[in-house]
């Protein structure tokens, strides 16, 4: 019985840990714009055609914050980061105060956004996060048409991908020999209106070829630059052979990388992260010749020294601190870590609105707090990225935001 039941135990656990291994990109589904994917929607040919010009690329798979760390191996200046989203993750709070000393040290963010183009990806991954737009570059977005609050395509995908075309406003050196690029759009997308975040300004470098709408835009941050793409896909595979899309790039590149710079793609927006790749690990023969060995270990352990019905230990009283503990147990596992950061957050938004006069709704107020003299721009974008967090997007640290959320409270009171 304890052999038949070992076997068992032996199998399970193959079932649920090994036997549901899969490729980590399996043929079939959707291609994401990494820099290693082959497929139409990833950046390999952009990637391997920069190597090819002696550009340095790097696929960058850690947080954004080893930027401030001049990793891995990075020139401290003169280099371009490449964004795309939307991702299937979120940006951490600790991610962008090293940003921003990085951009402004003399560097170069593009954010490819899928705004005026929706590809199938973008589709996939949902609604594309306009706090992550405007916590990276200061643009935020609104919805065209009232009431519609969402900035996404309708379900049903076009028969043929739709043809969008970026045209210069004006003679540029991103649009030297450059007549008009190129964006696919698998599905509709939604009709969106640009602001501009108090404080910031933004050039509009050229527009859709068919609204006139603005869809590039740039603005310096110190000695380096942020560039807003409206079309996410204009240097992915299936594009970048297309109009000028490859002497758009060739332009941005040659313009803000320097002789010592790189090229940095940010893949583990995509799902890439540094230092795991699932098939080599299970294909690795030492990993099988370890699980051998143990498994045989434990199974001579289970049938010479385990006993199918241990003895039952006596009960034990319940104490006062066990009462305790469980009471604190039950409340941290009921109320969710989001919920309770937009509890937070609304007690402290109506306690700003009720030092200014408006009406206790628990809505932001943004515009007030950019004013404010006495709140650093740092405490701002944490707050903003700890706001985005709590609805959705990213890692709620309580801790950190009731402290954030009292230091500020103290300044403006």
């Amino acid at each position: 019985m304890t052999l038949a039941l070992a076997l068992g135990a032996l199998v399970l656990f193959y079932v649920i840990f090994l036997g549901a291994s899969r490729p980590t990109n399996p043929a079939g589904t959707t291609s994401r714009p990494s820099s290693p994917e082959r497929r139409e929607n990833g950046y390999l040919a952009a990637s391997e055609w920069l190597i090819r010009s002696g550009v340095r690329v790097v696929s960058l798979r850690e947080p954004l914050s080893v930027l401030g760390e001049s990793g891995p191996g990075l020139s401290p200046r003169g280099n371009l980061l490449i964004v795309t989203l939307p991702g299937v993750q979120g940006f951490s709070a600790e991610e962008l105060q090293p940003l921003d000393r990085w951009l402004r040290a003399g560097n170069t963010l593009l954010v490819l956004a899928a705004l005026d183009d929706e590809p199938d990806w973008a589709q996939a991954s949902g609604a594309i996060s306009t706090d992550d737009l405007t916590t990276l570059t200061g643009l935020s977005l609104q919805p065209a048409h009232a009431g519609d609050g969402r900035l996404r395509g309708v379900p049903e995908r076009l028969a043929t991908a739709t043809r969008r075309t970026l045209v210069a406003n004006r003679p540029h050196a991103y649009f030297e020999g450059v007549h008009t690029a190129v964006a696919l759009s698998d599905y509709p997308a939604a009709p969106w209106v640009a602001r501009v975040s108090y404080g910031t300004f933004f050039l509009a470098l050229a527009h859709r070829g068919d609204s006139g709408a603005d869809a590039l835009w740039t603005r310096r941050v110190g000695a380096g630059r942020i560039i807003v793409s409206g079309f996410a896909s204009l240097f992915t595979n299936r594009v970048l052979g297309l109009e000028g899309n490859a002497r758009l790039l060739a332009n941005i590149v040659s313009t803000n990388v320097a002789a010592d710079g790189a090229v940095i793609f940010d893949d583990l927006r995509q799902g890439l992260v540094a230092g795991y790749d699932p098939q080599r690990f299970f294909a690795d023969p030492r990993l099988h010749g370890t699980l051998a060995i143990l498994c045989a270990l434990w199974l001579v352990w289970a049938l010479g020294g385990t006993r199918l019905c241990a003895p039952r230990p006596p009960p034990r009283t319940p104490r006062e601190t066990d009462l305790v503990r469980a009471a604190g147990g039950y409340l941290a596992r009921v109320l969710p870590a989001r919920a309770a950061a937009r509890a937070l957050y609304e007690g402290f938004f109506d306690g700003v609105r009720a030092r200014t006069g408006l009406a206790r709704n628990g809505e932001p107020t943004w515009d007030w707090l950019e004013r404010h003299p006495r709140i650093a721009p740092q405490e701002l974008m944490q707050l903003k990225a700890g706001y985005a967090a709590a609805h959705g997007r990213g890692r709620v640290r309580l801790v950190a935001l009731h402290n954030l959320l009292l230091h500020i409270d103290r300044r403006i009171s």
